[in-house]
């Protein structure tokens, strides 16, 4: 693991898996990082401008019904699902791993995580390949989209 910004970087999706195989509680949030985001300890609802209870974040936590499938299709999914954040947020939008305690849902039923900790920067190349993973899967999966279109 190498670090940016005092924080570790989760360089393989392998890796990542591991963690959220061994560890409950664990969330990816798309932001500009955790110095810019531990002050405030809230985000912004970008519609009516509401400050939440808690930082969005996105859970990595392996549902039940999930099964015996493999871990790192779970994990991968979590991760396409809103890697358009990239484009859709501030141009220096970047995910990374955080574990946390849920303290509520945001408006588009999100969870809100409170008493942060941040675990790890997730690489462009663990994007990148979970990507490659989710588009290789037989069915139609897409990202969650915000962009108007239907």
């Amino acid at each position: 693991m190498s670090t940016t910004e005092g924080l570790s970087v989760l360089a393989s999706l392998d890796e990542l898996t591991r963690l959220v195989t061994e560890r409950h509680g664990l969330y990816v949030r798309w932001s500009c990082g955790p110095k810019r985001d531990l002050p405030l300890a809230s985000s912004k609802d970008d519609l009516t401008g509401v400050r939440l209870p808690g930082l969005s974040a996105n859970s990595l936590d392996i549902e039940e019904w999930w099964g015996e499938r493999p871990a790192h299709i779970w994990v991968a999914r979590r991760l396409y699902d809103y890697c358009h954040l990239r484009r859709v947020k501030d141009a220096r939008t970047r995910p990374w791993l955080l574990q946390g305690v849920e303290v509520g849902r945001g408006p588009d039923n999100e969870p809100l995580v409170a008493d942060v900790e941040p675990l790890g920067w997730i690489a462009e190349d663990v994007i990148v390949r979970a990507c490659r993973i989710i588009t290789e899967q037989p069915g139609q999966w897409g990202p969650l989209a915000r962009d108007g279109t239907t």
